[in-house]
């Protein structure tokens, strides 16, 4: 097939290549443009854009991928249908309409149970998930399903070793369904209401901790949020990213609201803290303008008694 590819960041990575291993003739990748990163600004590649060009495929980066010239420069390339992977732009009704296959989107999650952030299965605390192949709509994550790959979450999963394993999933799922696709195999399947609520984008502010929920569910943010955006609490008056973490039982009983958030035990190698149900023993942070570590190394430089409020 020939195919006009449309990706953003690593995650998209995997499936550009695995569509360039299968053969496909990969015409254009369509990414968003290049930022400033770093102390110095210099203007940094996408991963996608990266991918492509070590694969000799031309680039494209419009900042807007709804203007008319956009549309009109996508047309030139005549491909059968267009691969989007995490873009990062809504298309417009033009552009999915454009290929005679449409536009197939690889989505980081089961649908239609999730549409939105992937890292939602980590912290909502399902035992799978998985990557839906969907023939793109005009609605956000709402067209029709073609293909679905189930994985198991592992118990310390985290959102990046998610991402890595939907990012492999994905791919091959894409190759399988452009090869059913050809053969006119593939019935699409309405997905009809979901049954949660959108998954809603993350932010930074979504990793604040709070500490009257349960130990369990802190745990679980914890971990949906690594690496990014990171949960965090402070600890005095300084930010303090938790990167890893276990819940305990709460041997006192039903603790009282004035002490969520209290360190109730300090180790050698850990510190409990007291949430609404249950305690939460840290095992690796780091605090602002530090380097990440585990909790003996912070102890060690950072003394943490009991009674101590986070938060």
């Amino acid at each position: 097939m020939k195919i006009i590819f449309m990706g953003t960041p690593d995650f998209s990575v995997g499936t550009l290549e695995a569509l360039v291993e299968a053969g496909h003739e990969v015409v254009l990748a369509v990414t968003q443009p290049d930022k400033p990163k770093g102390r110095g600004k210099e203007m940094q590649f996408t991963p996608v854009k990266e991918c492509a060009l070590a694969h000799n495929i031309p680039v494209y980066q419009p900042k807007k991928i709804r203007e008319p010239e956009c549309i009109e420069e996508l047309k030139k390339y005549q491909a059968d249908v267009c691969v989007v992977v995490a873009f990062g732009q809504i298309l417009p009704k033009e552009i999915l309409e454009m290929t005679p296959y449409g536009c197939i989107n690889v989505h980081a999650s089961l649908l239609p149970k999730y549409r939105g952030a992937a890292q939602w299965a980590v912290i909502n605390g399902e035992k799978v998930s998985g990557v839906t192949t969907m023939q793109m709509d005009e609605g956000l994550d709402t067209g029709d399903m073609l293909e679905k790959v189930e994985i198991t979450l592992d118990k310390k999963e985290t959102g990046g070793s998610l991402f890595d394993k939907l990012s492999a999933k994905g791919a091959a799922l894409c190759v399988h369904t452009l090869a059913e696709l050809e053969k006119g195999t593939i019935t699409p399947q309405k997905q009809g209401e979901s049954t949660t609520e959108y998954a809603k984008m993350l932010n930074k502010k979504s990793g604040e901790i709070d500490w009257t929920k349960t130990a369990v569910e802190i745990e679980r943010l914890i971990r949906g949020l690594n690496p990014w955006p990171s949960a965090y609490t402070k600890f005095e008056g300084k930010t303090l990213k938790i990167w890893s973490a276990d819940v305990e039982e709460d041997a006192a009983g039903r603790p009282s609201p004035e002490t969520f958030g209290q360190v109730v035990r300090v180790g050698k190698d850990a510190f409990s803290v007291q949430t609404g149900k249950g305690l939460l023993t840290i095992r690796e942070l780091q605090l602002e303008g530090k380097k990440r570590m585990d909790t003996a190394a912070f102890l060690r430089g950072y003394p943490v008694e009991t009674g101590v409020k986070l938060g």
